[in-house]
């Protein structure tokens, strides 16, 4: 029987982390204290802060981070007085928050769990759901966006970031379309040999029909959004946006 596509991920995401990947470094104790002092930000895509009014403020909130293992928002969210909870399916990820809440002595629930099953959460379990980019590691969003809704209170925040399909036409010098939509490896074999050979993990091409109207099906309302950039690479230089962030909303009763 061959392995899911998810675990994959998670021992491939487990390796980056141990060979220093960006997004699986923790923060240092001195960030970690600024931020008790107020001074933070946190991301959902490669270069850009949310904004601290899509925040709010944060004391005494039900926090889930989604996918946000990394010990990056987790510490940030704690010393903001968030009651914090943080899933993850890549134990390198997860351990990388045991390490900064074990240094800083701050309380956080850490879960392994798998954002393409049901979340082992009650309904309306959390005020603030933060997904930084992940969901190119997942095949289908919908499922996923419905439970975030299902987890959060009425009235609560849902902050997501993720790929537009343009990271996932383009070649590897960002100069020509080669790839076609939807990108998919679990569908399309020379898409998966190329994934292989960039050590890239199993990664997943989404529309906007998809994330944004995934959002909207779920039930909870857009608010607000904006668009990043890659951080580097051609597409970067010309100021070429390849990534969203929303903050979506669950309605009042």
């Amino acid at each position: 029987m061959s392995q899911r596509y998810q675990d994959t991920n998670a021992e491939t995401i487990s390796r980056w982390v141990e060979e220093g990947w960006e997004w699986g470094t923790c923060i240092d104790h001195a960030t970690y204290l600024r931020a008790l002092e107020g001074d933070w930000q946190v991301q959902l895509t490669p270069t850009k802060p949310v904004p601290r009014p899509w925040l709010g403020d944060l004391r005494g909130r039900r926090v889930l981070g989604l996918a946000c293992g990394g010990g990056q928002q987790g510490p940030i969210f704690a010393a903001a007085g968030a009651k914090v909870t943080i899933v993850d399916l890549a134990p390198a990820m997860l351990e990388q928050e045991r390490t900064v809440a074990a240094r800083e002595g701050y309380p956080i629930d850490i879960l392994r769990a798998d954002m393409t099953e049901p979340l082992p959460f009650d309904d309306e379990s959390f005020d603030l759901v933060f997904n930084p980019v992940s969901i190119c590691y997942v095949r289908e969003v919908e499922p996923i966006w419905r439970e975030v809704a299902r987890v959060l209170a009425p009235g609560g925040a849902f902050l997501t970031g993720f790929d537009t399909i343009v990271n996932f036409i383009v070649d590897d010098a960002e100069e020509r379309i080669v790839w076609a939509h939807p990108f998919d490896p679990l569908a399309d074999p020379e898409v998966r040999a190329f994934l292989e050979e960039e050590d890239a993990g199993m990664q997943f091409g989404h529309d906007l029909t998809e994330t944004l109207g995934s959002i909207l099906r779920a039930g909870m309302v857009v608010e607000d959004l904006y668009e990043d950039t890659n951080g580097e690479g051609r597409l970067h230089d010309l100021r070429i946006p390849t990534y969203l962030a929303v903050r979506a909303t669950k309605p009042l009763r």
